[in-house]
């Protein structure tokens, strides 16, 4: 057990590069920063408020950092949204490329030979008109006057990508 403990670490370490001593050190310079950080921020406060006042300075750098989580707010936001579209659109490509594997349509194959190629046609048509009747039943259940909003997004998204390449041509 040791043995695989052992290699598992090793091959941790070959892909990360990680060690106690990176670890300690990638610590030491993350305090270094935010030290530094707060020694800038309390200079631009002194500064601020010799020259502004103290109240004024406090309010201009709560402003900053408020605008600043905002931002930052809905940078994540708008990733989390990308991120979620392209899962789906990932999800989406991997549910219909399992109808092109080998496997299955070999095994399609040979159940049709077992039945019969009649009654599987017959069988292939009854599940294409249910799924169109499907698809007309729970696609079209809006009036056509209302859009999701999420429609009108992509839209707008797929107008800017064109635009963006457009410009880059």
């Amino acid at each position: 057990m040791g043995g695989l403990r052992r290699y598992l670490g090793l091959q941790a370490r070959a892909k990360t590069g990680l060690t106690s001593g990176v670890l300690i050190s990638g610590l030491l310079a993350l305090l270094g920063a935010a030290l530094t950080f707060a020694f800038v921020l309390v200079t631009v406060f002194i500064w601020l408020a010799d020259r502004y006042g103290a109240l004024v300075s406090a309010l201009a750098l709560a402003g900053f950092f408020l605008l600043t989580a905002i931002v930052a707010l809905l940078c994540c936001i708008a990733i989390r949204r990308r991120t979620i579209e392209r899962a789906q659109q990932a999800l989406a490509a991997r549910s219909s490329a399992i109808w092109l594997d080998p496997r299955l349509v070999g095994g399609a194959v040979q159940v049709s030979r077992a039945v019969g190629w009649g009654k599987v046609a017959t069988l292939l048509a009854v599940g294409v008109l249910a799924a169109g009747v499907g698809a007309l039943w729970f696609g079209h259940n809006r009036s056509g006057g209302e859009r999701d909003v999420r429609d009108e997004d992509d839209e707008d998204d797929e107008r800017a990508e064109r635009s963006w390449f457009a410009r880059a041509a």
